[in-house]
């Protein structure tokens, strides 16, 4: 399916949709768990633009934002995408020219392969600079720097901690 086909497309209620090169995703909402950790996400980044007002544009969760790749038929909705500059011309749908500079997914057990897998390749062709994966039930958060045209991993436990600039320190 194409990019434009899909976004002019129904939606059934109750359920998730992502269009991954050409091909529909469809997914169930996430659960409580899952919630709960990108709600601290969120928070996290609220206080720190709240201390810090000029640095963060945009910081919004998978409804709020989306990632166009027209080239490759995708969009992808992260479960938490920051904009640490302003989009490129003032429109209200800035998102097929207007990248995150950090986007991160909450693993669930229904998005593991998917969030580990295709959309590492997916958001480094967008241009995301860093891609963070939490996943809250091993308890670990792998952090994906880019690196020219690769990512540079770094997995953190429990008691880690990772820090970005300029955006907030965030714990696993």
């Amino acid at each position: 399916m194409s990019l434009a086909r899909f976004s002019r497309a129904a939606a059934t209620p109750g359920y998730l949709y992502e269009l991954a090169h050409g091909v529909i995703e469809v997914t169930h909402i996430p659960g409580l768990p899952h919630g709960v950790c990108v709600r601290r996400i969120s928070r996290a980044f609220a206080v720190y633009e709240e201390r810090n007002p000029d640095i963060v544009i945009f910081a919004g969760g998978g409804a709020e934002a989306k990632i166009e790749l027209w080239g490759s038929h995708t969009e992808r909705h992260p479960d938490f995408s920051v904009y640490l500059s302003a989009p490129p011309e003032d429109t209200d749908q800035p998102w097929d020219r207007w990248t995150p500079d950090i986007v991160i997914e909450v693993v669930s057990a229904s998005s593991q392969k998917r969030d580990d897998g295709q959309k590492r390749a997916d958001y480094l062709a967008a241009g995301v600079r860093e891609y963070w994966i939490i996943d809250p039930l091993r308890r670990v958060g792998v952090f994906l720097t880019r690196r020219g045209d690769s990512w540079i991993e770094t997995t953190i436990g429990p008691r880690g901690k990772w820090r970005t600039t300029p955006a907030p320190r965030l714990y696993t």
